[in-house]
């Protein structure tokens, strides 16, 4: 049995993950091996063998392939001569320049994007043009804003045309090498750079999912991949739509659980307000039996005044006094429960820990 056999029998036995634990040379092994089991054609068309490091040695993981990988694309036709340009594509034709390509390579370029443009449409996507006589220097050019958009589902993703360059040794002349001798600053270049023929699409925005830059290549033309990148659109945005809907089941069980906390809180103030209750009767009636016991001192002293003014006036301060303390007195009313006020903001907040009272 060979090591890739053997690497994929454990695999299905362990459900297609399993971690190779240890140290030293005996788990550096692991990358390479698993890189050669990739190579080696017997892992099945529909899974994808995954390695890498993780906090317990290596991880290997033998999963599904993705059902869009599987999937097979109609090639998008590509028009021989814009006979009936899109709008995205004319507002480029009104530039003189296009994308800052040059001449040799408008033409197809402006029928790839009207391929591209017309197949997002007939999906049900949308396209509007962005900077469209604006060409990158190369230093920054797949930082540039896109030349064009296509917008699926919400999800715009933004299209930078750009025109490769071929890569020659520059032979320094006679004035570059005259002008070194002067200015020890100067520098020679080492290449020099051409616009060639192959053009390259760089997307933005969204998740990639195939790639995020598509361009011409030996085995492979634009024309060949349109359907890829077509398909790439549709998966961003497919994507942006699933984030959409969960975010939205997030938002609404946080507020279902903001909803229950702040439903607790509100039966936990009114239990607050109670004890507050309970606890104010309690102390009202022990400041009602001190000064009672105060008014018994003062009334034997007044009972030893003699008959006059200043008698009366004592028994009448006595007798509002009592008055006053039997009101005090929650004894002389029945118990009950006391009517809970409607909560203000600052009211629940020391029962809501983590959440605001003003919402999830």
């Amino acid at each position: 049995m060979t090591f890739t056999e053997q690497l994929l029998q454990e695999l299905a036995e362990a459900g297609g993950w399993i971690v190779k634990s240890g140290s030293g040379p005996g788990l550096e092994k692991w990358p390479p091996r698993v890189a050669a089991a990739r190579r080696s054609g017997r892992v099945p068309e529909t899974k994808e063998l995954y390695g890498g490091w993780c906090q317990g040695g290596y991880e290997i993981k033998l999963v599904d392939v993705p059902a869009w990988r599987l999937a097979v694309l109609e090639p998008i036709p590509v028009p021989a001569r814009l006979a009936r340009p899109h709008t995205v594509v004319r507002t480029m034709q009104n530039e003189q320049q296009p994308m800052g390509l040059t001449k040799p390579v408008q033409g197809r370029a402006l029928r790839l994007i009207q391929a591209l443009v017309t197949a997002a449409e007939a999906e049900g996507h949308s396209s509007s043009a962005g900077q469209t006589g604006f060409a990158p220097p190369s230093h920054r050019r797949r930082r540039a804003n896109p030349h064009f958009a296509i917008t699926a589902q919400g999800q715009t993703v933004g299209f930078l045309v750009l025109q490769e360059q071929d890569r020659t040794e520059h032979i320094a002349t006679e004035k570059e090498l005259a002008e070194v001798k002067k200015n020890s600053w100067i520098r020679i270049p080492r290449f020099d750079y051409t616009p060639s023929e192959r053009l390259r699409f760089v997307l933005s925005g969204g998740r990639p999912h195939r790639a995020s830059e598509w361009s011409d290549t030996p085995g492979r033309t634009l024309e060949d991949q349109l359907a890829e990148i077509a398909q790439e659109v549709t998966l961003r945005g497919d994507a942006a739509e699933r984030r959409r809907l969960d975010e939205i089941e997030a938002a609404r069980q946080k507020r279902v659980r903001w909803e229950a906390a702040m439903e607790e809180a509100r039966v936990q103030y009114a239990e607050a307000y109670r004890v507050r209750h309970f606890e104010a009767q309690e102390a009202a009636w022990r400041h009602a039996i001190r000064l009672a016991e105060y008014m018994g001192v003062v009334r034997t002293r007044v009972e030893a005044l003699p008959p006059g003014q200043t008698r009366t006036e004592a028994e009448a301060w006595i007798d509002w006094a009592a008055a006053h303390v039997e009101r005090l007195d929650p004894l002389n009313t029945p118990p009950r429960l006391p009517d809970i006020p409607e909560p203000r903001a600052d009211d629940l907040r020391p029962f809501l820990g983590p959440w605001s009272p003003y919402g999830p």
